[in-house]
């Protein structure tokens, strides 16, 4: 392997702490920042599902820069439990109605929208409005139009939003972004990335519900095929076509099941894609000019790995939700633009919209 592809934990920790190093901020902002820089900034979360209990309540308790301040839920034993888990105070606690109250809780300076994907715009926008930041759980909106509603209102308030994309903190697929942007191994010419799982939860579950969840496999868990490959190219896509097939209609009636499609981006590169609810599956395969690279498992919370010319990538596995809440909180005090900002989320909704209009008319479709 030549010396410049080899990605070592050393490069990784130097290249973090240069990045760090080239912020453009202001002395005021700096100076603002650096006022309370041993303040963590308050996080609530809004719906407490499995995500939301599984995972983020979790990583908060490991974070730096921001901690769980409170909690938005519609249950009111989840109230009790978390508050006494967690020990939430009584005055952080809201439900659905009575959330606009927020406003008025200075312990609170983060949303984090965890609810079904239908809810996302209603509750980004109220808590921009009540002059909250905004991290909102991926897929952004049920479209595209959504995402641009809820990216308007955030802007009108002055409020920063972030998408939920841990990958982006997460050192094996910010590897690949480096090594395909960057044409380490020269121009990247073919990509192939697929994600899904063996659906086997509740039949009656929301991500089952059109109405409630957009889309079946394609929303869930192709989203993050789609990002691999914008993100290992730095470019967008201009056009799609899609397929696909149900080998269980009775379960996915209303959504997707497994989704095949091909992205025709600027540079000429092959890119093909998979999205599944009846697959285990997580790979992103790269072939450049001068070698190849992937990523596999490429998407989960743990255990990721990867590989480039056949050598493996010497990366650590982290905690991505704590990284990732931890990198906003730090956006908030400075005041600085997210990484994934909501046009991140705009721009997959964008993929993902072209990819239905494709399944329904059986052509390629033009993306934005």
């Amino acid at each position: 392997m030549k010396p410049e592809t080899k990605t070592s934990r050393r490069d990784f920790i130097r290249k973090g702490s240069l990045m760090a190093g080239v912020l453009a901020v202001s002395p005021a902002v700096l100076s603002a920042a650096c006022a309370a820089p041993d303040k963590k900034l308050g996080i609530a979360l809004v719906g407490l599902g499995g995500y939301a209990g599984g995972l983020l309540a979790p990583a908060l308790q490991k974070t730096a820069n921001c901690y769980l301040a409170g909690i938005v839920t519609g249950t009111p034993a989840k109230a009790v439990e978390w508050a006494k888990k967690y020990n939430i105070p009584q005055k952080n606690i809201y439900n659905y109605q009575t959330f606009d109250e927020i406003a008025n809780n200075p312990d609170i300076d983060i949303v984090y929208v965890v609810l079904p994907v239908s809810m996302h715009k209603e509750f980004t926008i109220r808590a921009a409005k009540a002059g909250k930041h905004v991290i909102c759980e991926k897929p952004m909106a049920l479209n595209a139009a959504d995402c641009r509603a809820m990216i308007a209102a955030c802007r009108q308030a002055n409020r920063l939003l972030s998408i939920g994309y841990r990958l982006h903190f997460e050192p094996h697929n910010q590897e690949a972004m480096r090594l395909g942007q960057k044409q380490v191994l020269g121009k990247v010419t073919i990509i192939e990335t697929g994600n899904g799982f063996v659906y086997g939860g509740n039949p009656n579950a929301w991500r089952l519900k059109k109405a409630l969840a957009g889309g079946g496999g394609l929303m869930d868990m192709g989203i993050y095929a789609i990002q691999a490959a914008r993100y290992t190219l730095g470019q967008e896509p201009i056009a799609v076509k899609a397929t696909q097939e149900k080998n269980n209609p009775d379960l996915f009636k209303e959504v997707d099941e497994t989704v095949f499609w091909e992205l025709k981006f600027p540079g000429g590169q092959k890119v093909t894609g998979k999205s599944s609810y009846n697959d285990n599956l997580g790979f992103l395969r790269v072939t450049a000019e001068k070698g190849k690279f992937d990523v596999e498992p490429a998407y989960g919370y743990d255990g990721i790995d990867g590989h480039v010319n056949g050598k493996q990538m010497d990366l650590p596995n982290i905690n991505q939700q704590a990284a990732q809440m931890d990198d906003f909180a730090t956006c908030v005090r400075l005041n600085k633009q997210s990484r994934v900002p909501g046009e991140e989320g705009e721009k997959d909704m964008k993929v993902i919209d072209a990819i239905y209009r494709s399944l329904d008319s059986g052509k390629w479709e033009k993306i934005g």
